[in-house]
């Protein structure tokens, strides 16, 4: 019997209520060296929408993760990074504004760094089809209490294109205490407090609309962030 392929990329994708959005991800999808990890944490199909899709594609490796309750943007990517098989893993937004494609180029940039994070607002970036003028204002207001809470000096911080050695995600894994869109602050927050080396990377991205943070979400990710810079436990 022949060796079991080695994967090489652990893909996740929190998919909370994607039943319409995700297929659309795989539709131009020809290859991946790897494994796509879908987070399913919703109250719609969109578990058996991705079941549907892995039994249509047996080229790609898809595995479908149920949960009964919701977990938060970042309990599914926690809960999917967990499960990941590959050395190297990353996660990526449902929507597909970030394409596969972009994915891997990142992936590319982890033979010199532990983490690579893409960015919406460093030169070389392009915004295909950008979002409205309020949110990029929102963005950059959120970037600039990052910045201030944190002294984290990276442009882009919630861009849903992030890449990582498994190694160093599972060495600050346990430690998380965000489970909401505030997970990718205290995510980068960590790495760098315990030395890990991260890169900015510009990518090509376009707004898909119908976002999934609203200004509930918005008053939520602040206090989260707030919690978790008054107990930031150990580097």
């Amino acid at each position: 019997m022949s060796p079991a392929p080695t994967i090489k990329y652990s893909l996740v994708i929190p998919a909370y209520n994607e039943e319409k959005r995700i297929p659309d991800l795989f539709v131009a999808l020809t290859q991946f060296e790897g494994e796509f990890i879908v987070v399913c944490d919703g109250n719609d199909g969109t578990a058996d929408v991705v079941e549907a899709i892995a039994q249509r594609r047996p080229d790609l490796s898809i595995r479908c993760l149920r949960f009964s309750t919701r977990l938060g943007k970042g309990g599914g990517v926690i809960a999917g990074l967990a499960a990941a098989q590959a050395p190297l893993v990353g996660y990526v937004d449902a929507d597909g504004s970030t394409s596969v494609d972009e994915i891997c180029r990142l992936f590319g940039h982890l033979s010199s760094s532990d983490v690579v994070i893409g960015s919406r607002w460093v030169p070389g970036s392009q915004q295909e089809i950008r979002q409205g003028w309020l949110r990029r204002l929102e963005s950059r207001g959120f970037n600039l209490i990052i910045r201030l809470l944190f002294g984290l000096s990276f442009h882009d911080t919630q861009c849903g294109a992030k890449v990582f050695t498994k190694s160093a995600v599972d060495a600050v894994l346990p430690r998380l205490i965000a489970r909401g869109f505030e997970f990718d602050v205290e995510l980068i927050w960590r790495l760098k407090r315990a030395g890990y080396r991260i890169e900015e990377v510009p990518v090509t991205w376009q707004n898909k609309g119908d976002s999934r943070v609203r200004k509930g979400d918005m008053i939520r990710m602040l206090a989260g962030l707030l919690r978790v810079r008054l107990h930031p436990g150990t580097p």
